[in-house]
């Protein structure tokens, strides 16, 4: 199992949506509206790196108002 942060930089206006699109998905742990330089926070869970990948790519990158995204994976 591998787990992932990934910080996500939204559109004006959008980032609860976004946050609430998220939470509904099945490999999405948990997700938060943030202030700082990214605007989401997701909390991912996979089998290994690439469904970590593909979690990006088909479900939160197509999302409207993401921006740029950064994932880090979990170590311990």
């Amino acid at each position: 199992m591998v787990d992932a942060y990934t910080m996500i930089d939204t559109a004006t206006g959008t980032a609860e949506e976004v946050c609430q699109t998220l939470c509904d998905a099945e490999e999405v742990i948990d997700a938060h509206v943030l202030a700082g330089d990214f605007d989401v926070m997701v909390e991912l869970t996979g089998d290994d790196s690439h469904d970590i990948l593909e979690t990006i790519t088909d479900t939160v990158r197509p999302l409207e108002g993401v921006g740029t995204t950064r994932t880090y994976i979990r170590l311990d």
